[in-house]
């Protein structure tokens, strides 16, 4: 083995030790969640105000993600520093709080300074920490263990494992408090309305369909001349197909087109309803554009009928609408 294969090989299995520790830190919790996490989600459950997340180092760094992930799924949130809180950020915490305090050793001064005011405010106080019997969890209304057996890192000294399993313990109180809220896709929509997932979640059908004299029409007794003159005007590769009462009776298509010159039949005399097809792919309006984006890529289609509440035609939508809107 040459030099560059065995510093290779030392680099992967340290990744390998590392992920594997880590992934038995979190496998652990499993064995310890219990009476604590259903206190600490019915304190939070019960607050009138915010959850206000903090933690030192790198633990702060995990606050701040667990307080955007809290904010995001039903239950308002926000991270304050420790140190700034000693200086007057602490104002920012309210009676009708909770403060949810991160800190592996449990002893973290810069949070230890903050709880005579937390008891003198009566502000209830949840911790994760990695020693049960710390100050900080002495002095919690709820504190969930955060212990892990040895931090991925070969020194034992930067925080890794305990870091991991606070941030999957953060996720799972959030998770834990969306399913207790009820809250729902819409509900999510509205904590998201940017980027490409607040698209996803807040652009309907109706939003991005065509509509009025851009959709494909014929009648049922035109001939398949007329129908793909109407095909070729509009561009989405189909028409829809109108009776005298003007209901929808169905669907030509490119690939109906294609069946019907194999049988070699005459388009000049050959009327539409007799080629067209009476089963085709449609969704509602009011429907997501990513659920039409859905359906059309489990079907392998490329064109919806979009109808309204009462099941009739109300527009037209193709993939392309979807691609330019960002929602694919």
């Amino acid at each position: 083995m040459t030099t560059d294969d065995s510093k290779k090989t030392s680099v992967i299995n340290s990744v390998l030790r590392a992920i594997e520790i880590e992934s038995n830190a979190i496998i652990a919790l499993k064995t310890r969640i219990g009476r604590d996490f259903e206190d600490a989600c019915e304190i939070i459950l019960n607050c009138q105000g915010r959850v206000v997340v903090t933690g030192m180092g790198k633990s702060g760094h995990i606050g701040r993600k667990i307080a955007a992930t809290l904010a995001s799924t039903g239950t308002p949130s926000m991270y304050v520093h420790p140190a700034e809180a000693s200086h007057g950020d602490i104002g920012m915490i309210t009676s009708a709080d909770v403060v949810l305090a991160l800190s592996n050793s449990g002893i973290t001064e810069e949070i230890t300074n903050l709880l005579p005011v937390l008891k003198r405010k009566k502000i209830s106080l949840i911790t994760i920490t990695g020693d049960k019997n710390s100050a900080l969890a002495a002095a919690a209304s709820v504190n969930i263990d955060g212990q892990v057996e040895e931090e991925a890192c070969p020194l034992g000294l930067a925080p890794t494992s305990s870091t991991t399993v606070a941030l999957v313990l953060g996720d799972a109180l959030a998770m834990a408090l969306l399913e207790a809220r009820g809250f729902t896709s819409d509900d999510f929509a509205f904590s998201h309305p940017g980027g490409n997932l607040g698209r996803k979640l807040f652009v309907k059908v109706k939003d991005v369909m065509h509509s009025g004299e851009e959709i494909p029409k014929v009648l049922a007794t035109a001939t398949l001349a007329n129908a793909l003159v109407e095909m070729s005007k509009k561009g989405f590769g189909l028409t829809t197909v109108f009776n005298e009462q003007n209901l929808l009776e169905g669907v030509f298509t490119d690939g109906d087109l294609r069946r019907m010159l194999s049988l070699d039949k005459d388009i000049r005399t050959t009327l539409v309803r007799d080629v067209m097809s009476t089963s085709y792919k449609s969704i509602y309006s009011n429907a997501l554009a990513a659920e039409a984006a859905n359906i059309m890529q489990t079907s392998n289609v490329y064109v919806l009928i979009v109808k309204n509440d009462d099941d009739k035609i109300e527009g037209i939508i193709k993939m392309h609408d979807l691609l330019d809107a960002n929602v694919v």
